[in-house]
């Protein structure tokens, strides 16, 4: 099972774990919510997953790799407490709450009634652990204390040829778990490197050596390995590198991808892509002016080379479309907003309301509507509320009549909507650029198949082609992205046919 897949089992589990009849009790009693068990091999995105499934749901995360408690911070301290038994008092040892729990206890105390606690690494715990998490797995209890309801159990680890200290789980155990296995699945990794605005030297560089995504080989001076993990640390490295000016060599690389010829692979590509960068004037094609041979260069560079210049324009347009959909969507907002006011503030400025008192107390909920709404994991959206709340809080007016201060606000407004126009036709007009330099320089070749195919996939380029139009895309898709599929099924035929006739061969 790919990792995509185990989100999606993952955000269904908590759908019908956390589903309730018309009594309002668990349609699933508690006693019955298995727990999930994902083990795959490590870095491969489990406590992402864990991260983007909570928020998804809108719920509660708690997390703890349990290899960092001891027995004690998992299950709380003993002390003595007095109690009676047959009209006889006698001193029984009790636990403080576990650790774990508290944390369960302190997110439902501020308001997450429901969620997940995620436990990693569950099956290296130490020997003395091992029994409580193995009755924690069965019986959903710390010591004798219960998980609280609405709150079910995510646990992970890796399989034992990755990890020396795993412990395999007995049959007891595993009949009351949903355990899924997981393995690295790069067309996968890949969907969510775009949508996080990954380096685009990485995905390039993998499209190229797609055998590098995950590695791990056993030597004898350790493991050598490359994790998904180690690829999305390097890319923010490499982001803020750039913006330093600093150099980045293969040992730099080697701290993230600890395999020497990967790492030195990755590093003397970069080198090439910056290279590629400068060399093209990526920018200048962009906007519309070629250099002279460009053309030449293109048609006669490696595939290699020329699958990193499709990255790139597809890089410089994905800045584009997004300060263009940012924009966009810090107008809409602020739209809807104003709208408001001018009903708002006609109807109450003279009823003891001034319209600058009605816009502060407006301003003031809109603050609580995003924050509640808001996806803590969902930076772009971050970004742009803070964008919208911070235009507002300049707009705010000071005249004394509805109609004089709504023509203020409508004059920032204007503005705004004026720059929101203007980067949208500068992101339209530079995609005609890059479909104007492609088509001479490649034609309608692998080139142009794999330049629209990563517009469609593209978190900014899809949504903003959806909404601005551009004919020549919607007609290189129509033509060559069919022509594409149909020359993979002609493939696919062949092989059955010569299959076919293997098989004949041998009757």
């Amino acid at each position: 099972m790919n990792i995509k897949r185990a989100k999606e089992e993952i955000i269904h589990t908590v759908q019908a774990y956390l589903s309730k009849d018309a009594a309002g009790h668990y349609r699933i009693p508690a006693i019955r919510q298995r727990p999930l068990l994902l083990i795959g091999p490590p870095g491969i995105g489990k406590t992402q997953i864990m991260e983007q499934a909570a928020a998804e749901c809108k719920i509660g995360l708690v997390a703890y790799t349990i290899t960092h408690h001891t027995r004690q911070s998992a299950v709380g301290l003993p002390f003595i407490e007095q109690r009676t038994y047959g009209g006889e008092t006698r001193a029984v040892t009790a636990y403080t709450m576990s650790e774990i729990l508290s944390s369960v206890w302190d997110r439902i105390e501020a308001g997450q009634k429901e969620g997940i606690l995620f436990i990693d690494e569950i099956n290296c715990v130490s020997e003395t652990l091992a029994p409580t998490m193995l009755q924690f797995l069965q019986c959903k209890t710390f010591g004798n204390q219960s998980l609280p309801e609405g709150w079910l159990i995510v646990a992970a680890g890796n399989p034992p040829e990755y990890n020396k200290s795993v412990r395999d789980f007995d049959i007891v155990t595993l009949d009351r778990v949903r355990r899924m296995d997981l393995e690295a699945d790069l067309p996968v990794w890949k969907e969510y490197a775009r949508a996080k605005g990954l380096h685009p030297a990485i995905l390039s560089y993998l499209e190229l050596r797609p055998q590098h995504f995950y590695k791990i080989i056993p030597d004898v001076d350790g493991a050598q390995f490359v994790t998904a993990r180690g690829w999305e640390d390097l890319s923010e490295l490499l982001y803020v590198y750039e913006e330093l000016g600093l150099p980045v060599d293969w040992e730099l690389v080697h701290q993230f991808l600890q395999h020497e010829e990967v790492a030195r692979d990755v590093a003397a590509y970069l080198e090439l892509y910056k290279k590629y960068q400068a060399d093209y004037g990526v920018e200048e094609i962009l906007a519309g002016r070629i250099r002279p041979g460009l053309y030449a260069r293109a048609m006669e560079a490696s595939f290699d080379e020329r699958l990193s210049l499709v990255s790139l324009l597809i890089s410089g347009l994905s800045v584009q479309f997004a300060a263009a959909r940012k924009a966009a969507g810090v107008t809409d907002g602020c739209y809807e907003f104003l709208k408001s006011y001018r009903a708002l503030a006609g109807a109450s400025v003279g009823a003891g309301e001034t319209p600058r008192k009605i816009w502060e107390g407006m301003l003031m909920g809109e603050e609580e509507r995003l924050s509640r709404q808001r996806n803590p994991l969902d930076k772009r959206a971050a970004e742009t509320d803070a964008q919208e709340l911070s235009l507002l809080r300049s707009w705010t007016p000071d005249a004394d009549t509805a109609d004089a201060a709504f023509e203020q606000v409508r004059c920032g407004f204007t503005a705004q909507a004026d720059q929101t126009e203007a980067l949208t036709e500068t992101a339209s007009q530079a995609l005609e650029y890059a479909f104007d330099f492609m088509e001479n320089a490649f034609g309608e070749g692998q080139e142009m198949v794999i330049f629209v195919t990563e517009l469609t996939l593209g978190p900014d380029s899809g949504p903003f082609i959806t909404d601005n139009g551009c004919e020549r895309y919607y007609a290189y898709n129509k033509t060559l992205l069919l022509g594409s599929r149909k020359a993979a099924i002609t493939a696919e035929l062949e092989r059955d046919e010569i299959r076919g006739q293997e098989h004949s061969l041998d009757f």
